[in-house]
């Protein structure tokens, strides 16, 4: 194959591999991780295509079309590629909530537990408030793990339920009101508690794990709304 030319539509210089990748990786949604390795595999895979039908003296370009007409255009691979992403999405979300949803209720029985020889810190609502958040947070992280079997050793055996990533998605965005609900009381308990340092250092764990959790659920709701393909990508 001789060096790489120009492809037609393309600016000067591009190299036309380069070019779908980038369009690709525009088109993708999901974990950056996920994304880059899924489209150094696709890459991969049309380069040693675009190699195989390459003709003695042919243009690079000329392969590359070649390889694309077997491989696939971006538009075809879209929804199938969307696919693994939306899934892998939706196990970072599960992961996250199942990771901080124990520390919601330990923050929240640290919220709503007075102090030994003082009258009860926090009034009777937000205890009750707590209790409520705690059972929030204990049927997150059952759905949060349940996810991560589904969608990991037991996907060979069980299909993924389509609206699972969107589940999970509104799963995460409760658990994050929640850790924000927790931060909001976990401030006001330091302020009235003698063990306000304790306090205010899991108010502040709490402030960052809800900005992990609403970050991920965000993304999993924008990548659940994305269409998909209902088969696996081949290859």
């Amino acid at each position: 194959m001789t060096a790489p030319d120009t492809e037609p539509g393309t600016a000067p210089g591009t190299d036309p591999l380069e070019a779908y990748a980038a369009e690709l990786s525009a088109a993708l949604h999901g974990p950056a991780r996920a994304k880059a390795r899924l489209v150094e595999e696709i890459s991969g895979g049309l380069a040693d295509t675009a190699d195989a039908r390459a003709e003695p003296g042919g243009s690079y370009p000329d392969a590359i079309r070649a390889a694309v007409r077997e491989f696939g255009t971006v538009e075809e691979l879209v929804p199938s590629c969307q696919r693994e992403l939306t899934l892998a999405q939706a196990r970072h979300t599960a992961r996250a909530v199942a990771l901080t949803a124990p520390f919601l209720i330990a923050c929240w029985y640290l919220a709503g537990t007075p102090d030994h020889d003082e009258a009860a810190l926090i009034p009777r609502t937000a205890q009750l408030l707590a209790t409520h958040l705690a059972g929030v947070a204990i049927a997150a992280a059952l759905l949060a793990a349940a996810t991560l079997a589904v969608t990991g050793t037991l996907a060979r055996r069980l299909p993924t339920p389509p609206r699972l990533p969107l589940v999970v998605a509104w799963t995460g965005t409760t658990a994050g009101i929640a850790l924000a609900v927790t931060t909001l009381a976990l401030a006001v308990a330091s302020a009235l508690a003698t063990n306000w340092p304790l306090l205010a250092f899991a108010g502040a764990l709490a402030a960052a794990s809800h900005a992990v959790v609403a970050t991920s659920a965000r993304a999993c709701r924008r990548c659940a709304r994305l269409p998909v393909s209902r088969t696996p990508r081949l290859g």
